[in-house]
């Protein structure tokens, strides 16, 4: 008999589906035989959070369809960070929330939840599969929404339904579409215009710059405009990229902000950077989206034309006026210079031989394959490692931005290693982000999937830490006390080092990504080191001045102390 669990399995295989991430359990045993039974692979996690983050950096990599599963009441609800996280990342994910029998529905069941109500704010997709003959109907819509949309689709399925013999059902399946949209002629004539009647152009990508990287240079080549671009666009546009200059926003730098701030035209090419401060009040702003609603969404815009950045850009380049003038992007290109010669200073051994996070960072960069996957936990792994490793048009960053959580970097390695076994993956690990989900270094283990973790060990929520002393405010709450991470993985099966001085940082690097299976690095990183932004605020140092007032008054002269020494050169 081939049940309906079957059928949704079968629909989602045909699909692109390959791998699902879950924990089994009562309500989901069909599902979980079906899959057995289809040759797809299980990836059994430790907690269901992990599998939604594992699952959203498989399909934010492939583009392929990601599978989650999960049994009824608490099973699916763990998803739903980890998934949270996957639908803002733009991932196709398919969640299978199994649910209890349909005849007790409504009368408070144990373990009985109203997923749809929970996940509806984090999906593209939240229906459930109310009798045996909507199964295929409905798996093909769920996995066509998250395709197509581009972010979670929840399929429900009570445990009756999916144990249920298949029916005879239309031949319901999945499109994939590859439209080009290109804004009318009109448009690109005026985009054209606008341009041409600028003297400081600016150009600011975004993550729809992907598969745009030609296109957006050439463009650069023929305006004389620096280009900057947002933390998701990084991969796409800073390699072999003349014109680059860098992120804005309060991960970026000087150069990438002086290029929004100062210019008198601007270009947002597939971005939605979400923080106004750092648009510019004065310039003239052409938008191109693919989505629409994103127009003028994040700050006025005198012109917002829908369209996909490279062919937008393939049908405007011949209409551009070619210049000349390079003086903007000159002074803009020589701030980029000082800017990495700026940041490169912590990028060394410390005082002390202090390991400044900037020095792992880029040891991990230099000594890691062209190819390597990084993931890093929210806060400031994430920032070391937009800023500090180098991208090379082969390898991929997988990062926390929009959802902001802690603890994502660890399970998305495991995702990305189970998309691309053959690839180096290194999550760039908070001690805090990493603690969270300690678990799931057993996945790892068992999975066979020979992740590379590195931990920022400061013993603090750093950037917590960073945000309560801009705020003038006394760092509380935020001490961590720590194991020693390389002996807890030791335990667990990893390879373990802890490293404490500078000096000894190279070689363990090298025997941490040298070893065959999956490893940890527990590296001890300098507590005092600030995550400085582009442009700092008349509040930010009042802030961080009352700061070290409080801490020299209650005792803690030698944490300003550390500041201090950080913060000269």
């Amino acid at each position: 008999m081939t049940t309906v669990a079957q059928v949704i399995v079968e629909t989602l295989a045909a699909a692109g589906a390959s791998r699902c991430y879950g924990v089994p359990g009562d309500t989901l045993n069909h599902v979980t035989d079906a899959i057995r039974r289809s040759g797809m692979r299980w990836v059994h996690v430790r907690h269901e959070e992990a599998g939604g983050f594992a699952a959203g950096a498989d399909a934010l990599l492939t583009g392929e369809l990601a599978l989650c599963a999960g049994s009824c009441g608490p099973g699916s609800l763990h998803f739903i960070n980890g998934l949270f996280e996957s639908h803002r990342n733009r991932a196709p994910v398919v969640l299978i929330a199994s649910q209890i029998v349909r005849d007790e529905l409504g009368f408070d069941f144990p373990q009985e939840v109203d997923f749809r109500s929970i996940y509806q704010s984090c999906s593209v997709f939240c229906e459930e599969i109310r009798t045996p003959e909507q199964a295929r109907r409905k798996t093909a819509m769920a996995a066509q929404a998250a395709l197509s949309k581009r972010g979670v689709a929840v399929l429900i399925v009570p445990a009756d339904v999916s144990s249920a013999k298949a029916p005879d059902e239309p031949p319901f399946a999945v499109h994939r579409a590859d439209p080009v949209v290109v804004p009318c002629d009109a448009e690109l004539d005026r985009i054209a215009h606008v341009l041409s009647e600028g003297r400081k152009i600016a150009i600011y990508g975004g993550s729809g710059c992907e598969n745009a990287h030609d296109e957006v240079v050439a463009l650069a080549k023929a305006l004389q405009a620096p280009i900057a671009h947002t933390s998701r666009a990084k991969d796409f546009l800073e390699y072999d990229n003349p014109y680059d200059v860098g992120m804005t926003g309060i991960f970026g730098g000087e150069a990438g902000y002086h290029a929004l701030m100062d210019c008198d035209t601007l270009l947002l090419l597939g971005c939605d950077f979400a923080w106004r401060q750092f648009y510019p009040d004065k310039a003239k702003i052409i938008q191109v989206d693919l989505d629409g609603t994103h127009l003028g969404r994040r700050h006025p815009v005198d012109l917002g034309v829908v369209g996909d950045v490279r062919s937008t850009l393939r049908a405007l380049l011949p209409r551009v006026t070619v210049r000349s003038d390079r003086s903007f992007l000159d002074d803009c290109l020589e701030r980029r210079t000082k800017m990495q010669h700026k940041q490169a200073r912590h990028a060394t051994v410390g005082k002390g031989g202090a390991i400044h996070p900037q020095y792992l960072t880029e040891v991990i960069s230099r000594a890691a394959p062209d190819n390597t996957i990084y993931t890093a936990d929210g806060g400031s792994p994430m920032v070391w490692s937009l800023r500090h490793v180098a991208a090379t048009g082969r390898n991929r960053t997988v990062v926390s931005l929009s959802h902001g959580t802690m603890a994502n970097a660890m399970p998305q390695a495991l995702g990305a290693k189970a998309a691309f076994p053959d690839r180096t993956v290194i999550s760039l690990s908070g001690d805090g982000g990493l603690a969270m989900m300690l678990g799931d270094l057993l996945t790892a283990v068992q999975e066979k999937l020979p992740i590379k973790v590195a931990v920022f060990n400061n013993s603090a929520l750093d950037f917590v830490e960073i945000e309560q002393k801009v705020e003038g405010l006394l760092d509380t709450y935020t001490d961590l006390l720590n194991p020693d991470f390389s002996r807890v993985a030791e335990a667990i099966g990893f390879w373990g080092r802890r490293v404490e001085k500078a000096e000894d940082l190279e070689g363990a690097v090298h025997d941490w990504l040298a070893t065959p299976g999956p490893a940890l690095l527990d590296v001890v990183t300098d507590r005092f080191e600030l995550v400085m932004p582009p442009k700092i605020e008349a509040g930010q140092v009042a802030g961080m001045a009352l700061y070290s007032a409080k801490a020299v008054l209650g005792g803690r002269a030698s944490d300003v102390a550390g500041l201090i020494r950080n913060l000269l050169p």
